[in-house]
């Protein structure tokens, strides 16, 4: 234990440590035990706008992720054990890339990129989306891909999350809305070539990215501020629940972890964290209202649930540890000053 001087001098450097204490999100270190699917930080220079996320199904604790936009044609494998990239996928056949938002793996193995962003809410009459085989080995390697022609049957509209059912194999796009976007519902096969036509079929909040759970029970759905899980069924949302989704400098993705014990939550930016946040019943989705960070990553604190308004699911996240700073910080300036008047 560090011992600090009595008297004056020692007042100021208690307050002062107190205020360190506060703004770095005291609490005890969680040593790096070398387990995949914890917290990591991706290290790959490349990836700076980490916009989607998906648990790989054949390499355990490995991550595929991708840039937003004007980035070109490239998927990542991230390694979760030490967050560097195991190898780079060069897309072939899929034009140039526009605004990609997504990653998702459907039940074949496949990995599909939805190239579904539109920044200026349907200037696009269409967007696309990317299909090929997850590679069996890890090496850097270009691959062909099938590309697919998404329209809205409602009209055109900016989205961030595609989400692929992992048993029907059918692919959900969740819009993206300040005032409240829609699911959408694709053809039960998607047809290159051709015009593929979702449908909207439920309302969702504002969505960054959202995933399935691995058995297809549950829908993650996260924005910048909170995250809310939800039961599926027969293609629909049923009831929901907050998640304790961790506070990011630019919240943008989600995804189970393959044995759905946790959820994998990221962020845009250089060396950007990937927060985990256990699942309420391990893995099994218990009757707990509330996942738990694992407390190992770099990101600090959870943003609460915009919607709830009260309860303990509302509004206990980023914003009360920012206005617990503020309140902290102020008073100990305060009282440092009256103890220096009083010298």
């Amino acid at each position: 234990m560090r011992l600090y001087p009595t008297g004056p001098a020692g007042t100021r450097a208690a307050a002062l440590a107190a205020a360190l204490l506060l703004l770095t999100g005291a609490g005890p270190a969680v040593a790096d035990d070398g387990r995949p699917d914890r917290d990591f930080t991706i290290e790959d220079p490349r990836v700076t706008e980490s916009s989607g996320l998906a648990a790989s199904r054949a390499h355990p604790g490995v991550y595929w992720t991708h840039n937003d936009s004007d980035d070109g044609p490239y998927v990542f494998a991230v390694d979760s054990r030490t967050g560097k990239t195991l190898a780079t996928i060069t897309m072939r056949g899929v034009g140039e890339p526009r605004d990609v938002e997504a990653i998702s793996i459907g039940p074949d193995g496949d990995i599909y990129v939805g190239d579904i962003g539109d920044n200026l809410d349907g200037t696009w009459s269409h967007v696309w989306i990317y299909r090929f085989p997850e590679p069996k080995q890890l090496r850097d390697a270009t691959v062909d891909a099938v590309q697919y022609d998404v329209k809205y049957a409602d009209g055109a509209r900016n989205a961030e999350a595609l989400m692929v059912h992992p048993k029907t194999g059918r692919v959900y796009i969740a819009s993206k809305n300040e005032d409240g976007g829609g699911l959408y519902e694709g053809p039960a096969k998607l047809t290159a070539g051709a015009v593929n036509t979702f449908r909207r079929v439920d309302e969702v909040p504002w969505v960054t990215d959202g995933a399935f759970s691995p058995d297809g029970k549950r829908l993650v759905l996260r924005s910048y501020f909170s995250a809310r899980e939800y039961a599926f069924e027969n293609g629909r949302l049923g009831e929901d629940r907050s998640v304790a989704a961790p506070f990011q400098r630019q919240a943008e993705s989600v995804t189970y972890t393959a044995d759905a014990s946790a959820l994998m939550f990221g962020s845009e930016g250089a060396r950007s964290d990937v927060v985990r946040v256990e699942v309420a019943g391990g893995g099994s989705g218990g009757d707990q209202d509330r996942g738990k960070p694992s407390g190992s990553g770099g990101a600090g604190g959870e943003a609460g649930d915009q919607g709830d308004g009260g309860g303990e699911d509302g509004g206990k996240g980023g914003a009360g540890l920012g206005a617990a700073i503020v309140v902290g910080v102020g008073v100990l300036w305060f009282a440092l000053r009256r103890k220096r008047g009083q010298g």
